[in-house]
């Protein structure tokens, strides 16, 4: 009987004795390279608390470069509820008036210069290139002596634009390793803290491509309710015409 008990005893401990096995990483799990191609934004147009913080990391960190030709102060101010007084103390630049469009104060000579290219409008970036590209090269920016900047992107490869959340994310190296005759990218090793943790540091970034995303098509909520209304009407309209055909054919058969 005690053989036949220490025998049960065993294999029930056997199941834990795997599962402890399984919980364990291994060591080339643990040094998996980051696939920071899958990164996604996850953003909703429909959180106005984020968008009107978007709208704010806008003015603040883009709009000394990039314009949003198509949108105007106002009708941003109306469709963020942004109140007027906080729309003209906080966000209008000198001389802009609440009508105008949203543009840069840059010269295009000095862009040139500074740069060699006019930095472009994103008024559309989201919609040309979409919400996960623009967020991705928000993040992979990293140090790169050889480039006029000092920095270099793994979502642009050579960008002119430089490293200018830097601040808030911190200072990262691009580590990469050897795949057959290539060198792929690894991971990122932080060199200077920023002024966020990694988890403000996201958010920031996801409001910002959220500001874009609303930029790109400003009625675009208002589009899906209509939508919703149009299918419904649409069904509903498509039981009448049955019943009326119903109605006419009645004799027939």
């Amino acid at each position: 009987m005690r053989n036949i008990a220490a025998f049960v005893l065993a294999l029930a401990c056997l199941p834990l004795a795997a599962l402890a096995a399984e919980s364990t990483p291994s060591e080339p799990e643990a040094s998996k390279p980051v696939n920071w191609e899958d990164w996604h934004a996850g953003n909703s147009v429909e959180d106005t608390a984020s968008l009107q913080r978007g709208a704010r990391n806008f003015m603040n960190y883009c709009n000394g470069c990039h314009s949003l030709q198509y949108e105007r102060y106002q009708r941003m101010a109306d469709d963020l509820k942004i109140p007027t007084s906080v729309l003209e103390k906080d966000l209008l630049p000198p001389g802009s008036t609440a009508l105008g469009y949203i543009t840069t104060t840059l010269p295009a000579a000095d862009a040139n210069n500074w740069f060699g290219k006019v930095p472009p409008d994103l008024s559309l970036i989201t919609r040309s290139k979409g919400t996960d590209y623009v967020y991705r090269l928000f993040k992979t920016f990293y140090v790169d002596p050889s480039s006029a900047t000092g920095t270099n992107n793994l979502a642009f490869p050579t960008i002119g634009m430089p490293a200018v959340l830097s601040d808030l994310g911190g200072v990262n190296e691009a580590v990469f390793r050897q795949q057959g005759d290539q060198k792929v990218f690894d991971h990122f090793e932080n060199l200077v803290p920023g002024t966020l943790t990694p988890a403000q540091y996201d958010e920031f970034v996801r409001d910002t491509v959220n500001f874009l995303d609303y930029v790109g098509e400003p009625s675009q909520i208002e589009r899906r309710t209509i939508g919703i209304w149009v299918v419904l009407f649409l069904v509903f309209l498509t039981w009448l015409t049955w019943l009326l055909k119903k109605e006419y054919w009645k004799d027939v058969h």
